[in-house]
């Protein structure tokens, strides 16, 4: 279980790609105008202009939420290094598109990469955003779904307390981010006591089949 890296304003200011995934005609939609915007701003401006990563970065976010995991790998990956090179590591559009990357590692089974790169992701936002910040705090409870897809229970509940308490200090009891972590503690503290949803079971084993499907088609792909 792997939560998008960015603040819900940030995630909402990049676009509402993602939340199209439970739409799969509007998903689709939406894959189109990304590939046409891709393809005419690699054609105007070249294939390292910010701009021009900007589209790739919301593409790849559309091959996620269409369900197209291997193509929006190699898309988020080539972006992140782009975007490291031409704007930095520890630029916020970099990190975003490492956030992006590492939901993508996640649907493809490669859970210890998206819990590095995630580990790396709030390393950055720490040290240049403080610990408080929404940015910092969003990345910090992306890697608590990281370590919740290991298995790392306990770590990830102590690491989403510690969000859980700033969340409170500094967005408030009611706003929405404060309580999606405070909703996935409950869900910690019932797997603490050694209890598992059949839910859980039923998302964990759909999440299990989906990685196996993908390694079979990229075991299928001509190398």
């Amino acid at each position: 279980m792997l939560f998008d890296g960015g603040s819900l304003a940030r995630t909402r200011r990049r676009g509402d790609n993602a939340g199209m995934a439970g739409d799969d005609g509007r998903a689709q939609v939406q894959l189109e105008l990304d590939e046409d915007t891709l393809g005419r701003r690699r054609r105007d401006l070249g294939e390292d202009h910010p701009d021009t990563l900007a589209s790739a970065d919301a593409l790849a976010v559309s091959l996620r939420a269409a369900g197209e995991y291997q193509a929006a790998r190699e898309l988020g990956e080539d972006t992140l290094a782009r975007r490291r090179r031409v704007l930095g590591e520890d630029h916020p559009d970099t990190l975003a598109s490492a956030s992006n990357l590492v939901m993508i590692l996640g649907r493809v089974g490669e859970e210890q990469a998206a819990r590095e790169l995630a580990e790396d992701i709030l390393a950055r936002r720490r040290r240049v955003l403080g610990e408080d910040h929404p940015d910092t705090l969003a990345a910090a409870f992306q890697l608590v779904g990281a370590l919740f897809g290991l298995g790392e229970h306990h770590a990830a509940r102590e690491l989403n307390d510690d969000i859980i308490a700033r969340r409170r200090r500094v967005l408030g009891d009611e706003h929405p981010e404060t309580m999606m972590a405070g909703a996935f503690d409950l869900i910690l503290r019932g797997l603490d006591l050694g209890g598992e949803p059949g839910w859980m079971a039923a998302l964990r084993e759909a999440s299990k089949r989906r990685q196996q499907e993908a390694r079979e088609l990229n075991e299928d792909e001509p190398g």
